[in-house]
C-alpha cells in the first residue's frame, strides 16, 4: 500500500506526532486553513465512512471522544471546528480517514 498517512503512523516516512495513542495520530497539518490546523489520523486504513467496519468505526469513536481531551495541547480552549472531508469533490486529497481540527481564530462560514 502507498498511502502517505499510513507511512506517517508506521513511522517509515518520520513526522512530528503532537499526540499518539492506540488510535490515531495528531499531526499539524502543512497547509494551515487556520491559525492552528491540526490532523487526527486514524490508524486504520479506509477513505469513508461508508467503507469502515464496525473496529474502525470504533477506532473513529474513540479519536472523536478523545479530541476534547487534548483541549490544552492543541489550544482548544476557544473553541474548535472539525472538517472531515468525504471524497474527491469534497476535497479529501488523500485516501485515508482524516479528521482537521481549526481552532486558535475566530471563523466564519465561507459556502463554496
Amino acid at each position: 500500500m502507498d498511502c502517505l498517512f499510513c507511512k506517517f503512523i508506521s513511522g517509515e516516512i518520520p513526522v512530528n506526532k503532537l499526540y499518539e495513542d492506540e488510535n490515531f495520530i495528531v499531526i499539524r497539518d502543512i497547509e494551515p486553513k487556520a491559525k492552528n490546523h491540526y490532523l487526527a489520523i486514524v490508524k486504520s486504513h479506509f477513505k469513508l465512512f461508508a467503507e469502515m467496519n464496525e473496529e474502525q468505526a470504533e477506532m473513529l469513536k474513540n479519536t472523536l471522544k478523545k479530541i476534547p481531551e487534548l483541549a490544552e495541547l492543541l489550544e482548544l480552549q476557544g473553541g474548535y471546528r472539525i472538517v472531515v472531508n468525504q471524497g474527491d469533490d469534497a476535497g479529501q486529497t488523500v485516501p485515508h480517514l482524516h479528521i482537521h481540527i481549526l481552532c486558535g481564530q475566530k471563523m466564519g462560514w465561507q459556502p463554496a
